[in-house]
């Protein structure tokens, strides 16, 4: 046999081990540490802007024709567009997982470039720009001043000079950016009346900076061609565009004329040099800030990314100005870099239980090693099928490896097991036995692990966000499987015949009692299973109950995609009236912050005023805090865990009533959601019109209020916003020879502002921008203080010709697939599942909606409604798999029958614990439920392989699986002890990462026991049933001569004995 081969080899069967560990060695240093793998599905946004436009005219006519030509683009999940009064609009374009992100923006753009033509001039002319994005904050940082010494203006400008630049060469942080616009701009406060007094208008002043503000190149003196003898040449140079607020101040607007005097810049107004935007203001901890945010780029390693962004920082800071300082309020890879290193401790734990397991039963040091061995082989040797299949060291992987553990030493377990019954049965040596052993037991090894690959390998071929989830899990177990398996026919049978010795002597103390216990205890068994044969009716009735209890436990378990966690940040989001103003955003913010600061969970709070992070818009009535919460080691009481603070912190914000303040968990996986809950869509499929969509999300929401499943349920539509209607009378305009343009342009430069030209400083160059002085845009009244010209000469005032009256307008308007949508956010309430959410928010949107409305998923809630179909799969695909697989390794259709049916047991184990233990039918115990077909069909496998022998050499189909049940429950509950015990760390886990470490240890513990205690007396009844049967309906055929697949012989068999001897 092949495995002699080997056990004659030892030094070659040592080399393949040493091999197989250095590879994997090397593979583990070159690996990226991640959370989870790239699972986000890619996301490409087009980004445009229509100056002065409300939302319902940019989403008319520049979103709608964009997404007309995105839809149906290759690989396409769902698009989405928010389209704001602020004039800007963004498409975000999600792609099925997988897809190639940087095709995706290569299609995307070729639609885009075909909507062109479709779109307002002034949109395509400012530039409509296409990119690869990512929903996913990685890191959020503030730069600000402690002291207070340093404006706004100031830390901005030097955040956006010196440090974001620095930021996005860090490779993966190339996406980094500023919230809000950090440019400085050449501010030009006009005032409208002083302007009326003297007769100027807008266009007047921008035209006089514009000529006088400009850079030439004049040319050379003395350049060829020249007359002969020339011996120099000198390049002419003159003044540039201005630098100083001064210079602009100086620049003439009307020259002196007959009757008038010249009138300068500094006439009719001030200049500074100030923000471009202020529509964004920030806070670190109470003091003035720029807060920089740095999204995941997609295929960076973040942990890397983040190492590298810290260290650029702490070089920055030696360069900065005294008083300026900063602060990392938000840093994904910390949890990362958390919940690795628990899982590494849960790894290790887990090896120290598998090797007190495996030396209680073996009951000698020797003996112990060589299981014990195969442990580091495998498991490090798996970095090698990692690294070639571009997998991360992730929560992912590092729970397959966990759950690998107690699988990698059964192969090893179970050969020396078979060595040592042969030396003390039969008086062999180590060499004999060994060899005796392997040709008993070799076919049984190829079973085991053909059949746990066989569980996981569908597994690889499924797509999404789940498949992804299945594969680095499964396929990370697969291989470690395999190097077992193959150690388990060369390096453990070659220890075996070198290192256990021929005898060990009578057993004294604690293992005597031990031994003599566990002889009772298969006594014990063995007439149990000789009971349950006999009374079989009973067996098949309890079995009956069995399936019932599997469907009645899906029912009442609560389901969920992946379990919240403690990811040491969580978020604010903070909502006020739709014409609430910065200022007033800003006293409720302090009133939020002072909440935040007597959190003793709580260590730095950054907060963006002007910012909606639910649609990642600018609005000046909306803020997000981002704040950062103590260190994991120091937060060990579970009150100051996320669970415990953001109910606590809620129901504090709930107090304020100048506004909605709400605090939010990040999603479990990043880059699916922007925050942690759900986001759900409702879509006007009907004629779109406004009103009507505000009806129907205001008696949605009412109604999903009331709901106790659901907390936090909000949107950021408002149907009604009050905003100022301006009615130009056109044809008063044309009468008193006013053109309409002028008019419009002239509100708009005072009211909004107008671009004047350009001005260079700090080596670059920024826009000259003109606006009304504050005091001049403060309510409508200041309407009546502006004047246009008419074609006449004449001023005449604005109030002449417009009527301002207030209108309720969108202010912001969404739309998903296609059709106006408005989006609803919101979670779980405690003691709920996003399972239960889920569906209670279908329950309602079935029960308010009207007929041409309709509702849609994205995100995080999106992948949960999809991977309940792709877990059946999973498990289904891994039932037939197995049950073909044995089906052509025993050669008969019955015999893998009764190994898949007792799976179910398995089932009802890990459910049953799973509910007792308050969990969720979530990804990862599905994952679980995957590992146990594997599992539980594995201890099958060592009893019927036995019986089916037995048989073959004549013994009757009862004494067969009675007897095979007894000699196998040893190694069953060996095998399955250590695996049960590896999986107790998980199950009892605590910290970072720790309820994904209970989600999928507390199920398969629960199967794994159910398997053990339970299906080992099936086992037994279902092979002696449809044995039976098999014989009955075949006319009780002769059974075949000898083994189909060198599978376990009986130690008496003659041909066993010949091939040992």
């Amino acid at each position: 046999m092949f495995t002699h081969f080997f056990i004659d080899r030892p030094v070659l069967s040592s080399v393949i081990s040493i091999l197989i560990f250095l590879g994997g060695a090397v593979a583990m240093r070159v690996s990226p540490i991640s959370q989870y793998p790239e699972l986000a599905p890619p996301q490409v946004t087009v980004d445009a802007r229509y100056p002065g436009a409300t939302a319902e005219v940019i989403a008319n006519t520049v979103a709608a024709p964009i997404e007309a030509q995105i839809n149906g683009i290759d690989n396409l999940l769902y698009f989405n567009s928010v389209s704001s009064s602020s004039g800007n609009v963004s498409i975000s374009v999600v792609f099925q997982p997988g897809s190639n992100p940087d095709i995706n923006q290569v299609n995307v753009q070729n639609r885009v470039s075909q909507a062109l033509p479709l779109i307002p001039q002034v949109v395509s002319q400012q530039g409509v720009t296409v990119e690869k994005k990512s929903s996913s904050i990685m890191m959020v940082l503030s730069i600000f001043s402690p002291d207070e010494r340093y404006t706004s203006t100031y830390i901005d400008n030097y955040a956006n000079l010196y440090v974001l630049e620095e930021l996005k060469r860090v490779p993966g942080a190339n996406r980094a950016q500023v919230f809000g616009l950090p440019d400085i701009a050449m501010r030009v406060w006009l005032r409208p009346d002083r302007m009326a007094q003297l007769g100027i208008t807008v266009q007047e002043v921008a035209n006089a900076i514009q000529g006088q503000n400009q850079t030439f190149g004049i040319g050379q003196i003395g350049a060829e061609p020249a007359p002969r003898g020339v011996q120099q040449t000198y390049v002419v140079t003159a003044q540039g565009l201005l630098t100083k607020p001064e210079e602009f101040e100086n620049i003439i607007v009307r020259a002196a004329k007959e009757g008038t005097a010249i009138v300068r810049v500094r006439d009719i107004g001030r200049v500074e040099l100030a923000k471009r935007d202020y529509s964004i203001a920030s806070r670190m901890n109470g003091k003035t800030a720029t807060t920089i945010g740095i999204f995941q780029q997609p295929g960076a390693n973040a942990v890397e990314t983040a190492r590298a962004v810290r260290a650029r920082m702490e070089e920055l800071k030696k360069q900065f100005p005294t008083g300026l300082d900063y602060k990392i309020t938000l840093d994904t890879s910390l949890f990362t870099l958390n919940s690795i290193d628990k899982v590494v401790h849960t790894f290790f734990e887990a090896v120290v239980l598998v090797i007190l397991v495996v030396y209680l039963f073996l009951q000698s040091l020797r003996a112990t090693i060589i299981p014990i061995l195969a442990v580091p082989v495998s498991i490090v040797g798996t970095f090698i099928g990692m690294h070639l299949l571009g997998f991360s060291i992730n929560m992912l992987t590092m729970f397959g490896l966990i759950l690998a553990i107690g699988l990698v030493v059964d192969d090893a377990i179970v050969v020396v097991e078979n060595v040592e019954t042969n030396m003390t049965k039969h008086g062999l040596g180590a060499l004999a036995a060994a060899k005796r052993a392997m040709s008993e037991i070799a076919g049984a090894l190829i079973s085991i692990v053909l059949v746990l690959v066989a569980v996981f390998l569908p597994v690889a071929f499924l797509g999404g966000v789940t498949g992804t989830l299945y594969q680095q899990f499964a396929i990370t177990i697969a291989i470690s499987v395999v190097i077992s398996g193959v150690m388990a026919l060369t390096l453990s049978p070659a220890l075996a015949a070198i290192i256990i010795k021929a005898h060990h002597g009578e057993k004294r103390g604690f293992f005597r009692w031990f031994e003599a216990g566990f002889q009772r205890l298969t006594d014990g068994y063995v007439g149990g299973v000789a009971r349950l044969v006999q009374r079989w009716p009973v067996g098949l009735g309890v079995y009956l109950a069995i399936l019932a209890g599997i469907v009645m436990m899906f029912r009442a378990l609560p389901g969920s995609f992946v379990p919240d966690e403690d990811q040491g940040y969580f978020f604010i989001v903070v909502e006020t009236p739709d014409t609430a103003s910065q200022g007033y955003v800003g006293a409720l913010i302090e009133k939020a912050e002072k909440i935040l600061a007597a959190e003793p969970a709580v260590q730095d709070v950054a907060v963006v005023n002007g910012y909606s992070l639910v649609d990642g818009t600018f609005r000046n009535n909306a803020a997000v805090f981002f704040p950062s919460m103590k260190p994991f080691d120091v937060r060990t009481d579970p009150s100051q865990l996320t669970f415990a603070v953001l109910p606590r912190l809620n129901a504090q914000f709930a107090q304020l009533k100048e506004g909605f303040v709400f605090a939010l968990n990040p999603p479990s996986i990043p880059g699916l959601g922007t925050t942690g809950g759900f986001e759900f869509y409702i879509q006007n499929r009907g004629a779109g019109d406004t009103r009507a969509t505000s009806q129907a999300v205001q008696a949605y929401l009412a109604a999903a209020r009331q709901r106790p499943e659901l907390a936090g349920i909000t949107t950021t539509f408002r149907g009604a916003t009050q905003q100022l209607f301006v009615d130009l009378d056109r044809n008063k305009a044309e009468v008193l020879g006013v053109p309409v343009q002028d008019a419009f342009q002239t509100m708009q430069s005072f009211f909004g502002s107008s671009v004047a030209g350009q001005f260079s400083q700090f080596s670059r160059v920024w826009w000259v921008v003109l606006q009304a002085d504050a005091d001049y845009r403060i309510n409508p009244d200041d309407f009546n203080k502006v004047y246009v010209r008419s074609k006449t000469g004449t001023m005449v005032p604005l109030s002449a010709l417009i009527t301002v009256k207030y209108v309720a307008a969108p202010k912001l308007l969404e739309r998903f697939n296609g059709f106006p949508a408005v989006k609803v956010t919101g979670s779980p309430a405690p003691g709920f599942s996003s399972g239960q959410a889920l569906a209670a928010m279908e329950a309602v949107a079935r029960d308010t909606l009207p007929g041409d409305f309709s509702f849609a998923w994205a995100g995080q809630a999106l992948q949960e409604k999809q991977s309940g179909g792709t877990s059946a799969i999973a498990f289904v695909a891994g039932l037939i798999v197995v049950f073909l697989l044995l089906a052509a390794q025993f050669e008969k259709w019955t015999l893998p029958i009764a190994v898949v049916l007792t799976v179910p047991i398995a089932i009802l184990g890990a459910l049953a614990l799973t509910w007792v233990r308050g969990l969720e039918n979530d990804v990862y115990f599905q994952v679980g439920l995957v590992t146990l077909v594997g599992l539980s069909a594995k201890n099958a496998i060592l009893i019927c392989e036995f019986a089916i022998e037995r048989v073959r050499h004549g013994m009757a189909v009862r004494a067969a699986a009675i007897e095979a049940a007894g000699l196998r429950l040893r190694a069953i509950v060996m095998t399955s002890l250590a695996f049960g015990l590896g999986c107790v760390p998980l199950a009892l886990a605590s910290g970072p990462g720790a309820n994904s470490l209970r989600a999928i240890g507390t199920g398969v513990i629960g199967g794994i026991l159910a398997s053990t205690v339970v299906a080992v007396f099936f086992a037994p009844l279902f092979f002696w049933m449809l044995e039976s049967l098999s014989a009955r309906v075949g006319g009780s055929k002769a059974a075949p001569a000898g083994p189909a697949h060198g599978g376990a012989a009986p130690a008496a068999a003659p041909q066993a004995q010949r091939e040992g001897d």
